[in-house]
């Protein structure tokens, strides 16, 4: 039986260990503790099924390109043999089926020539972690001994910044922190001349909210909106922010398919270095296992998956996956509920507004009033 939405993404942990201790990682620092029970790189029996899997999957579907995104822990840990590897069995699995878009979430600082160098042969583009300058970034960001990661995540950016890498560069992914200048942050994020930016509000829920949560304030609107008025109004394009542009597509009755924003279904799944199937990361900030499935790529494939209970609710986007709270609001199809997890409540699992519910209302109300009284106005200056 085909499934009507298919998977099109896969969020591959090739390497389950982190060379750093980032004090916010919703990996390692939150309620999951699945882990510890798992193997610490992918195997090659377990890269080959998946790529099978995969391949299996876009046949079925018959779709043209896939995306795979090889993620951590730090993925580099797992060695460019093993990465190469898993590389070669993608393309030969997906050969003549489907195309496959490649890229790699990493602290970069392990980031080396040789790494490069196999980028390039296969394509690969480069996402970085990064906070902003040194002081915002090892405000968390530090290694196991307590010494900062800006000076080894900058020397990877220098080196993913050369014209020979220059095209593989992705861009920056910044988790935001109200003790860090908006401004600031920006600022030095830009310094690396990204392609792209994308910002993660800090993974929390009901039961443990995020640093500095008011239901009466906005601290992370106005710190999100500091950054969008200095964006938006720069006299040329600097940069892309995911957040701002979907934000803005939305509000200007676009469709967006993202995991925080909008209402439509989550395309992608994970795969553990073990096998197991799992769904989004950020729902282990709710609680021990609260990413598993029960599924795993040797005994069931990826449309089975769809089809079961966990995953289909979890991946379901519209009004209906959403609380009464939610569906009356204004500002939804902008917003989407906010990210499952920062829905979660112990006692009434994920049918709450976000806690970043206050926050959510104001970014989006100003954001879409801003630019659809500006797109109203070049349709008057034009007509």
């Amino acid at each position: 039986m085909r499934d009507a939405n298919p998977f099109t993404e896969w969020i591959v942990k090739v390497a389950q260990p982190c060379n750093l201790a980032c004090d916010h990682c919703y990996v390692y620092e939150l309620r999951d503790r699945t882990w510890r029970h798992k193997p610490p790189v992918m195997a090659a029996v377990t890269a080959d099924r998946l790529s099978r899997r995969i391949a299996e999957h876009a046949r079925q579907h018959a779709l043209p390109r896939v995306r795979v995104t090889l993620h951590g822990g730090e993925p580099l840990l797992a060695g460019p043999s093993r990465i190469e590897r898993l590389l070669e069995s993608l393309k030969r699995e997906l050969r003549g089926t489907a195309e496959c878009d490649t890229s790699l979430q990493s602290n970069a600082t392990l980031l080396n020539p040789s790494w490069m160098d196999l980028f390039r042969r296969h394509g690969v583009s480069v996402g970085v972690s990064l906070d902003g300058g040194r002081e915002a970034n090892d405000r968390h960001r530090r290694a196991r001994n307590g010494r900062g990661s800006h000076a080894a995540v900058q020397r990877g950016l220098e080196l993913l910044r050369r014209p020979e890498n220059k095209a593989l560069f992705a861009g920056l992914l910044c988790t935001v922190d109200l003790a860090n200048p908006p401004l600031d942050v920006y600022e030095a994020l830009l310094a690396h001349e990204p392609p792209a930016v994308n910002f993660l509000l800090p993974h929390a829920t009901w039961e443990h909210p995020p640093p500095g949560h008011d239901p009466m304030r906005t601290p992370y609107a106005n710190w999100l909106l500091a950054v969008f008025d200095r964006w938006y109004t720069a006299p040329r394009q600097e940069t892309r922010v995911r957040l701002f542009e979907d934000l803005m597509d939305l509000a200007l009755g676009g469709a967006v398919r993202s995991e925080s924003t909008g209402l439509a279904d989550t395309d992608f799944l994970v795969v553990e270095s073990d096998g197991t199937i799992e769904l989004s990361d950020s729902l282990k900030a709710t609680r021990d296992g609260g990413a598993a499935t029960g599924l795993d790529i040797f005994a069931h494939d990826f449309d089975t998956a769809a089809r079961h209970p966990v995953v289909a609710d979890a991946r379901r986007g519209g009004l209906t996956a959403l609380s009464d709270v939610c569906r009356g609001c204004e500002v939804v199809r902008l917003c989407g509920g906010g990210l499952r997890a920062h829905r979660f409540h112990p006692r009434t699992g994920f049918a709450n507004p976000s806690v970043y519910c206050a926050d959510l209302r104001v970014l989006t109300t100003r954001i879409r009033d801003r630019v659809v009284a500006d797109a109203a106005e070049l349709l008057g200056s034009a007509s």
